[in-house]
C-alpha cells in the first residue's frame, strides 16, 4: 500500500476517499443516539448560532470524514509543493488520514477538527517565509488566521509562539516583522473587544484571557489502556527521526529548517492544552498536520518493503482493533 502511494497516480484520490471512510467503520457500526458539536468558543457565538443538535450523528460522522479527506489533499499540496520528501506523493495524505483517525473522538466534528483548515494554511504560509524577501504581510496574515482559530477553539491561541519561533528560524532580525503578527491578530480581537463595548460587557471580554494564566498541570490521571495504539506511532516516530538525523545535514538548509519549524508546532500543539481545563482527547488533532510529515518522512525513505509494508498495516489494524474495543 505504501508504494502505491509514493507516486501521483490520480487514482489515489479514488482509494484515499475508501480509505477515509472505511477508517470510519467503527463509528458507523455503533452510532450513538446524539452527537453534539459546538462550532464557536462561548465568547464568540455572536458570530455564528448553531444549534447543538442541529446535525444528525450520520451528517456529523459523514462531513467529518469529508472534512479529513479534503484537508488531508489541501496538506499533501503543501508538503510536494514545498518539497519536504525525496519526491511527490500521496504518502503525506495516507499518513494525515491514518492519524486523524486514531482515537474515536477524532472521528466527529469538533473545533479542533476545524482548526486543522487554519493550521494547514499557516504551515503554508510559514514554509514560505524563508524564499519571500519581506515576511511582514505574511506574519500579519498568520496573526489574523490564529485569531480566527482563537475564536473556534481557544488554546489555538498558543500559536502565537509559533510567530516568534519561525522568525527566529528563518529571518534575521526586523521589528516590523516581529510586530506584525500580533498586529494582526489584534485586529480581530479588536473588533470582538467593540461588539463587548456595544453590549456593556467589557468586563466579560477581559475573562477571555483568563485561561492564560492557568498553571501547568504537574499529575496526570492518564489510562494507558487508552494509548496502547500509540505504540506503532511512536516506533515510527524513532524510525523517523533517525532517518531524519541521518540525512539531516544533506538536506537542503529550506528542508532542516522547515522540519524544525514542524517539530517546534507538534510541541506547541500538545501543551497547548493547558489553557483548557476541560479539554478533551479531539484537542491532539492539532498534533495531526506536523506529526504526519514525519511519518511520510520516514515512509519516503524507507527501504525494506517487507517491514514498512508491515509497520503500517500493523498500524492499522491497531487503530481497528483499539476502536472497535
Amino acid at each position: 500500500m505504501i508504494n502505491q502511494f509514493r507516486t501521483l497516480n490520480p487514482i489515489n484520490l479514488l482509494i484515499l476517499f475508501a480509505y477515509t471512510f472505511f477508517m470510519r467503520i467503527v463509528i458507523y457500526a455503533d452510532l450513538p443516539n446524539v452527537l453534539q458539536f459546538e462550532f464557536l468558543e462561548s465568547y464568540a457565538k455572536f458570530l455564528i448560532t448553531i444549534p447543538v443538535n442541529s446535525i444528525s450523528p450520520v451528517a456529523n460522522v459523514t462531513l467529518a470524514g469529508i472534512m479529513v479527506f479534503v484537508q488531508a489533499i489541501l496538506f499533501n499540496r503543501v508538503v510536494n509543493n514545498h518539497s519536504l520528501l525525496n519526491k511527490p506523493g500521496y504518502l503525506p495524505a495516507l499518513l494525515y488520514i491514518t492519524a486523524a483517525s486514531l482515537f474515536m473522538p477524532f472521528l466527529i466534528l469538533s473545533p479542533t477538527l476545524v482548526c486543522d483548515f487554519l493550521l494547514i494554511l499557516i504551515m503554508d504560509k510559514f514554509l514560505k517565509i524563508g524564499k519571500s524577501p519581506t515576511a511582514i504581510m505574511i506574519m500579519f496574515d498568520v496573526g489574523m488566521i490564529i485569531a480566527v482559530g482563537t475564536l473556534i477553539y481557544f488554546p489555538f491561541i498558543v500559536m502565537i509562539i509559533m510567530l516568534y519561533l519561525s522568525l527566529l528560524l528563518y529571518r534575521s532580525f526586523s521589528w516590523r516583522e516581529w510586530v506584525s503578527g500580533l498586529v494582526g491578530f489584534s485586529i480581530i480581537f479588536f473588533f470582538v473587544g467593540v461588539f463587548y463595548y456595544w453590549n456593556d460587557s467589557l468586563s466579560q471580554f477581559y475573562k477571555i484571557w483568563l485561561p492564560l494564566g492557568n498553571k501547568f498541570p504537574s499529575i496526570f490521571k492518564i489510562n494507558y489502556n487508552d494509548y496502547l495504539v500509540l505504540i506503532p506511532v511512536v516506533l515510527m516516530f524513532i524510525l523517523a527521526s533517525l532517518q531524519l538525523r541521518e540525512n539531516f545535514f544533506r538536506s537542503f538548509i529550506s528542508t532542516r529548517k522547515a522540519f524544525q519549524m514542524l517539530f517546534f508546532m507538534f510541541v506547541v500543539s500538545v501543551i497547548s492544552f493547558y489553557t483548557k481545563p476541560d479539554f478533551r482527547i479531539y484537542h491532539f488533532l492539532l498534533c495531526v498536520p506536523p506529526g504526519s510529515v514525519l511519518l511520510a518522512y520516514y515512509f519516503s525513505n524507507a527501504r525494506k518493503r517487507w517491514f514498512y509494508e508491515s509497520l503500517f498495516l500493523v498500524l492499522v489494524f491497531a487503530i481497528q482493533y483499539f476502536l472497535f474495543i
